[in-house]
């Protein structure tokens, strides 16, 4: 079923700075009412194209669908297409509701291949876990691995563009750390959940070297005593 069931007339389309009048809102999708109101008020209705977007894949509607909804409501409104910046945001934010829905189904992120944030997480916690299972205490975590930190420095807006930098960071991190060491992304930050021993400052001093170019800064973060405390960690690298 479209997006739009109702059909529409042949009223005209309203004037900048207007409100919709009840017989033109009937004919508008509700998914699409926010839009509406913007263009017949003659606002930008970029931002409400933005959460149209996320909204409409988070109903399951196909980038298709939520765009032809989008063309339907400007043509109706304002007669004429979608500009470029209102179809853009509605793509860009379809697109990034959908890559958040996937990771969180899969332990790798589908567009760089390293492991979600969920999934570094879930390997801490295990650490944590084994650590009080072998009545060893779960402040040894902190000394017995680390986390190794590849900030990308400023956020691209383009989300292919973000992808790819962050794709080339992580290959440049399985380079240098090739063992059982997990590798995954949180924010814009490629992080490495290593062992500590005599060889890791030598490892991150190599990987800073080949990332000089790409990354903005490497450091070693150390792990907390509780994993309620590395999760909070996790999320304060993710907002940074």
């Amino acid at each position: 079923m479209g997006l739009f069931a109702r059909r529409r007339n042949s009223a005209s389309p309203r004037q900048p700075g207007a409100e919709l009048t009840e017989e033109l809102r009937a004919q508008l999708s509700p998914d699409f009412e926010a839009v509406g109101e913007a263009l017949a008020a003659g606002t930008s209705s970029v931002n409400a194209c933005w959460v149209v977007g996320r909204t409409q894949a988070e109903l399951g509607s196909s980038l298709g669908e939520s765009l032809e909804g989008l063309r339907a409501t400007t043509q109706l409104v304002v007669a004429r297409d979608p500009l470029f910046d209102e179809s853009h945001a509605l793509s860009l934010a379809w697109s990034e509701s959908v890559l958040g829905y996937l990771h969180g189904l899969s332990c790798a992120d589908p567009l760089t291949g390293l492991s979600t944030h969920a999934h570094i997480r879930e390997r801490i916690a295990e650490l944590y876990r084994n650590a009080v299972a072998d009545a060893i205490g779960a402040n040894s975590v902190s000394r017995s691995h680390a986390l190794v930190i590849t900030d990308a420095g400023e956020v691209l807006l383009d989300p292919v563009s973000t992808a790819r930098r962050m794709t080339l960071l992580g290959q440049a991190a399985r380079t240098v750390f090739s063992g059982s060491e997990t590798i995954g992304q949180v924010g814009h930050k490629v992080v490495v959940v290593t062992p500590r021993n005599d060889a890791l400052p030598e490892r991150v001093s190599l990987l800073r070297r080949m990332v000089v170019r790409q990354a903005e800064r490497v450091w070693i973060e150390g792990l907390p005593g509780t994993d309620a405390s590395a999760v909070s960690l996790l999320d304060e690298l993710a907002r940074a």
